[in-house]
C-alpha cells in the first residue's frame, strides 16, 4: 500500500505530490491524460507572492524559476467609457515579486519538473472511476481495471471530479448569468504592448462591455465581459473575435489568436472536503469553483494542497487515531471556511461587474466622473472588480 495517492496532475495534484515528497512520504500521482498531452490556454494565468513562498518550501529554488520566466508588470490602469480614471506605476519589487504570471501549461511544467527530480512515481492514462475509503485507507480503481490502494488520497481531479462523486461529496453554491469570452494572443514581435494590466467599464469599441487585457509571457490575456442576452456564436467563437478584437488591442492581432474559450461564473463549495473516514482529501476544483477575478482558483488550490499534505504527514506520523482524524478533520474545517471566504468574495465582485441594481451602475458613473478630482473614485472603480481580500490569515489569506 502506497502511503498517499493524488488523483490529477494539474498544478494543484503536482504541488500536493510535491508537499508530500517534501514530508518525506511516498506519492504515487494518477493523471488520466496520456503524459504528452498538451494543454491549451492560458488557464490559470498569476501566481501569487504567498503561492511562491508555498512552492519554495516544497522545493527550494522553485519560486525563483517560475519568477524568472513569468511576468510582472508595475503598471495597472482603469478605463471608463474610454476615458482614464485610474493608473497607477510601481516600483520594481525588491525580492519576491506580488506576483508572477504566465500561462497556466508553462506553471506545470515547472512543477511537474520539480515532482521528477523530487521522486513522485506518476502513472499516466490512469483514469479513476471508482473509490472506496475504509477507516484503513482508500481503493481506487481505473477505467482499465487496475486498482490502486493508499493510507490516504488527495482528490485534486478537477471540477468534474470522478473522487467526488463517487464518494457522494454535493457541490454547493450558485451559477451567475451570462458568460465571459477568454481570448489568449500572441505578442507581436519588436511591437509588444505595454506591459501593463487594463480593465476597461464598458468599452465603446465592443458596445458598452467591459474588457480587460493581462499580459503573461509570450503575450496577453482578453477577457470579454459579455451580455446576460448575447450569443456565443456572436462574441466566442474565433471567427467572432477576429471581428470585435481590433477594436480593443489595435490591428494587427486578429491573426494572433492562440486560443478562445468561454466561461460562466461558478461559485461552488464542496459540502465536505473529506470523507466520513477522513481519508481522502478534496482539493483545488474538486473542492471549489470560482470565477477567475481575483486570482483565488489555482492560488487557493495550491494552500489546499500544502494543508492536505501537512495534515497527511500528521496522521501517518501519530500513532493515535484520534490525532490522525483530528488532522484531517481540522484540513476540511479551515479550508472549506477559506473556500466560503472566497465564494463570498468572488460575489462582492460579480455585484460589481455585472450590476442588477441600476445603483451599481450609477455609483460607477459618478465615481468615473468624480475620479479626476477625487483619486479615491478611480481607486474604488480600479479594485472593486477582484472583490475584498485578506481575512483571517490562518483561514483565507489572500486566497
Amino acid at each position: 500500500m502506497t502511503p498517499v495517492v493524488v488523483v490529477g496532475a494539474g498544478p494543484v495534484g503536482l504541488s500536493a505530490a510535491l508537499a508530500l515528497r517534501a514530508r518525506g512520504l511516498d506519492v504515487v500521482l494518477l493523471e488520466a491524460d496520456p503524459k504528452d498531452r498538451e494543454r491549451p490556454g492560458s488557464r490559470a494565468l498569476f501566481v501569487h507572492r504567498e503561492t511562491l513562498g508555498l512552492l519554495d518550501g516544497m522545493s527550494p529554488g522553485l519560486a525563483a524559476e517560475i519568477t524568472s520566466y513569468g511576468r510582472t508588470w508595475q503598471t495597472r490602469r482603469t478605463l471608463y467609457r474610454g476615458r482614464e480614471v485610474y493608473s497607477r506605476t510601481f516600483p520594481p519589487p525588491s525580492g519576491t515579486p506580488p506576483f508572477t504570471s504566465l500561462r497556466q501549461v508553462d506553471t506545470e511544467r515547472f512543477l511537474r519538473a520539480a515532482c521528477e527530480r523530487a521522486g513522485v512515481e506518476f502513472v499516466w492514462e490512469a483514469r479513476v472511476t471508482a473509490v472506496q475509503a475504509t477507516e484503513t485507507g482508500v481503493l481506487l480503481t481505473g477505467e482499465d481495471g487496475r486498482v490502486w490502494s493508499g493510507g490516504y488520497a488527495v482528490a485534486a481531479d478537477g471540477a468534474r471530479s470522478t473522487v467526488r462523486r463517487d464518494l457522494g461529496i454535493a457541490m454547493e453554491g450558485r451559477r451567475g448569468e451570462g458568460f465571459h469570452v477568454v481570448v489568449d494572443v500572441a505578442d507581436i514581435e519588436g511591437a509588444e504592448l505595454p506591459l501593463e494590466r487594463v480593465f476597461h467599464y464598458e468599452h465603446p469599441g465592443v458596445g458598452g462591455r467591459s474588457v480587460m487585457r493581462v499580459p503573461f509571457t509570450g503575450g496577453f490575456q482578453v477577457d470579454l465581459q459579455c451580455r446576460d442576452d448575447d450569443r456565443e456564436e456572436t462574441y466566442g467563437t474565433e471567427e467572432a473575435v477576429r471581428r470585435w478584437l481590433p477594436a480593443v488591442v489595435g490591428e494587427g492581432y486578429a491573426e494572433r489568436i492562440l486560443w478562445v474559450s468561454t466561461y460562466r461564473f461558478l461559485r461552488k463549495v464542496a459540502a465536505s472536503f473529506t470523507d466520513p473516514h477522513q481519508r481522502v482529501l478534496l482539493v483545488g476544483e474538486a473542492a471549489h469553483l470560482f470565477p477567475p477575478f481575483g486570482a483565488r482558483g489555482m492560488n487557493s488550490g495550491i494552500a489546499d494542497a500544502t494543508a492536505a499534505a501537512e495534515a497527511v504527514a500528521t496522521a501517518i506520523a501519530t500513532a493515535e487515531e484520534a490525532v490522525a482524524t483530528g488532522a484531517v478533520a481540522g484540513f476540511a474545517e479551515v479550508r472549506r471556511a477559506a473556500a466560503l471566504f472566497n465564494s463570498e468574495a468572488a460575489g462582492t465582485a460579480l455585484h460589481h461587474l455585472r450590476p442588477r441594481r441600476r445603483i451599481v451602475r450609477a455609483k460607477q458613473r459618478a465615481a468615473a466622473a468624480l475620479a479626476p478630482v477625487l483619486p479615491w473614485c478611480g481607486s474604488w472603480l480600479e479594485h472593486a472588480p477582484y472583490g475584498p481580500r485578506g481575512g483571517a490569515p490562518a483561514v483565507a489569506g489572500k486566497y
